[in-house]
């Protein structure tokens, strides 16, 4: 097994790329692609590299850098994955870019009408997957349907859930909720194989009761980002209000050891990053402030999509859905 790991994505690149690739029980199966001026008395010993002379910056536009920069460290892994020469790309990068090669450049698996990017959520009773959070801005019903389908394979081969629930995410729970993108994608399920469980509003994502949440990409997107926010604030709060008394300063040190391991529960650290699921290939882009355990687990997550052959699982059940 190969993985590609892209060494110059992310807000602290390469150093943090560099720091998970050493510490990972992965390292022999990395390929680090990136600009080798930049990266030479820094690469762990014995990491195979590749160089990619051109970097793609978090602000530039996707399409534009699909176009321009086929030499970019994204270009670059995204090749290598289509000519077979690794197994999965691993980057923390220029999201859209990431999703414009892997979609343009590598293509869909067959049968598939969108990718959609999937993402754990962390819930009371352990993860929900929460699909599309930012692949697609339009897409109908049908989509919405093999988001669904992919979305419970994954689970259930990712995680070994069998048989995952499958929810809608719509504006309230009764069948006659929602737009029409959203009743006809209900329709859709309801009448097909998969446990779907019907629609949920957005206060029961996080509940546990659901192992996969479909819904569009904008919306899930800004569901994404408001949950990451929301996890900064309560963070900087408590801070702020440690520090407001002996007796709060006392409160804190005793409840340290439970606050840590909260947090570090509510991390994106913990999943290392979305998958690009429907694409002709294995993508996972992480957060572009991750953390070194960050990349580490995103690494374990693209090496299980290999082991699992994700992809054929994904195929089979689209075409067995499409008859």
């Amino acid at each position: 097994m190969k993985i590609a790991v892209d060494a110059m994505g992310g807000d602290r690149a390469p150093d943090v790329i560099i720091e998970a690739v050493e510490d990972s029980d992965l390292r022999d199966s990395v390929v680090l692609v990136g600009d080798e001026s930049k990266l030479q008395g820094k690469l762990p010993t014995g990491v195979e590299i590749v160089h990619a002379p051109e970097v793609i910056g978090m602000d530039e536009h996707p399409m534009e850098a699909f176009r321009k920069k086929k030499k970019s460290s994204i270009g670059v892994g995204t090749e290598l994955q289509k000519q077979g020469k690794v197994d999965a790309f691993v980057g923390a990068g220029n999201t859209g870019a990431y999703m414009a090669f892997a979609t343009l450049g590598l293509g869909r698996l067959k049968g598939v009408g969108r990718p959609a990017l999937a993402t754990f959520f962390p819930s009371k009773k352990g993860y929900t997957l929460v699909l599309d959070v930012g692949a697609n801005t339009s897409v109908k019903p049908t989509h919405l349907f093999q988001f669904g389908t992919m979305g419970s394979l994954y689970v259930e081969k990712i995680t070994g859930k069998e048989n995952p629930s499958v929810a809608l995410l719509s504006m309230g729970e009764e069948d006659t909720k929602g737009d029409t993108l959203t009743l006809k994608a209900f329709e859709l399920m309801r009448g097909s194989s998969l446990n779907f469980v019907g629609n949920i509003e957005g206060h029961h994502i996080l509940d546990g009761n659901t192992d996969v949440v479909v819904c569009e990409g904008t919306l899930g997107n800004a569901i994404l980002k408001f949950g990451e926010s929301v996890v900064e604030i309560t963070q900087g709060a408590i801070r702020d209000i440690v520090k407001t008394s002996l007796r709060a300063k006392l409160g804190g040190f005793l409840l340290r050891p439970s606050l840590k391991s909260f947090f570090a529960r509510m991390s994106y650290d913990e999943y290392g990053g979305a998958v690009l699921l429907g694409a002709n290939g294995i993508t996972i882009v992480c957060h572009g402030r991750s953390s070194p355990k960050a990349i580490r687990n995103a690494i374990r997550m693209a090496a299980k999509c290999v082991e699992e052959d994700i992809n054929s699982h994904i195929e089979k059940k689209v075409k067995e859905f499409s008859q």
